[in-house]
Parts: structure tokens; sequence; C-alpha cells
């Protein structure tokens, strides 16, 4: 079959965007981050420092996460956590089942904690996760065991069938949207009979704003920066990347 008419079997996706606002104490650490990493950023660019421009690209996009990422001694709250855990309860409280995706497993394990604090049962998924424990986590999920299933964006890409979900979540929002694309059709494939949301959750005033307003072919470049053995993408000129780190 041709992939339109598997398109058209499909049920309805429906895309959203939501944006986080930073705590104020989460705001002071991104915006000292950001006074000290730009000037930075100018001399490894001249250098072509293509991993220590990643490191420093990575330190916003963690803050924007949650600022424990960076700093384990942080004792305040994410905005972008908190905005999730508005929106999670009340969409499982209506019955939904919820995937969702990170870059950074040590987010993952951030948020299963929190959920665990809230008595809200969930499942794991990661790179490191054998493939025979893959498919039993899949088949659980699948089965009902509980509603929400934790996977890290790269280990979710492929080989997975979790049509027992009906909501998908991008806690942190990727490069290339192909890849966002293949997590999100974990969900929605076929097999699924329900209506599938995804929720993109975006801090709002950051360097994951800056990248969602990017073109898709410029994400797809900023994909190769930031993939192992990649060099410096030569078609992304010094302004791209320097415009990740403006400070509104």
């Amino acid at each position: 079959r041709l992939k339109g008419d598997v398109l058209k079997e499909l049920p309805e996706k429906v895309e959203i965007q939501m944006l986080a606002d930073m705590t104020e104490e989460q705001k002071r650490v991104y915006q000292a981050s950001l006074m000290r990493l730009r000037p930075q950023v100018d001399t490894l660019l001249a250098g072509k420092n293509r991993i220590e421009v990643l490191a420093a690209i990575t330190e916003l996009r963690q803050i924007c996460c949650h600022p424990t990422l960076c700093l384990p001694d942080y004792q305040g709250v994410s905005g972008k956590m908190e905005l999730l855990m508005d929106v999670l309860p009340a969409a499982l409280q209506s019955g939904k089942r919820a995937l969702i995706f990170s870059q950074f497993t040590s987010m993952l394990r951030l948020i299963e904690k929190r959920l665990q604090q809230e008595n809200i049962p969930s499942l794991y998924l990661d790179g490191e996760t054998p493939p025979q424990e893959r498919v039993k986590l899949t088949q659980q999920f699948n089965e009902g065991s509980c509603n929400v299933f934790l996977i890290s964006l790269k280990a979710g890409g492929t080989g997975l069938n979790l049509t027992g979900a009906d909501l998908v979540i991008h806690y942190d929002p990727w490069w290339n949207p192909t890849t966002e694309e293949q997590a999100t059709s974990r969900a929605h494939r076929i097999g699924q009979t329900r209506k599938v949301e995804v929720i993109r959750l975006v801090m709002h005033h950051s360097i994951e704003e800056q990248v969602l307003s990017m073109s898709d072919r410029k994400r797809r470049l900023f994909d190769k920066l930031i993939t192992p053995g990649e060099e410096m993408p030569t078609r992304l000129s010094d302004k791209d990347i320097l415009s990740l780190f403006d400070g509104d």
C-alpha cells in the first residue's frame, strides 16, 4: 500500500504547542548561564569547536527542562514540570493514556519521581533497556497495566507499537522534526482506533523557542551538530548558532 492510503486509515491527530513560563528562580539561572555562555560561543565558533558549542547549547536546554539537570543543588521548581503536572493528571482523569518523550533520561527520572509523589504509576524505557524488556514493557502498557509510559526519544523512535496510548507529550523539542514524528508514530499508527493528541511543551523566551522558530531545513542541520561523529555543519552560519543565545 502507498503511504497516502495508510494515512487515510489512521484516526485524527491533533497537535498542540503549549508555552511554559520559567519560575523567577529558573529565569535567574537561565539568564546567568546565557550571560556567561554567549561570549564563550563567539570564541568557540571561531575555532570550530563543536563539542564545546554543543555543551553550551545543552546547558541552556537542560535549564529549560529543569535546572537540577545541570545544577544538582538547585532547590527550586521548573515552570515546565509544573505545566506538565497541570496537564497530565487532568488528561488521565479524562481517560487518556500517555507517552512522555524526552531526550534527557535524567529528566525522565525526575518526572518519574514526581509522578510517584502524585501516586501516578508509570513505566520507563531508555536506550539501556534490554530488547526482551522492551517487548515486555510494551505489552504491559498496551494491556493497561498503567497509563503513563516515560520513554527516551532516541530509544522510542523505532520498533515500538504503543497504540494503547492516545496522548503523546514531547517534554523537550528536538531539532529534527522527523525524529519527533517517528516517536509520535509509536501511538499514531495502524491499529490505533482513537484520536491521538500530541502536546509539545516549549519554554517561553528561551532557546527552545529559538529552535522552533527555525525552518525545518535549519533544524535538520542542527540535528547534525548534536549527532555523535558529525562535524560542525558548514551550511549553518555562525549567526544561526548565535541566534540560540539571544536573550529574549
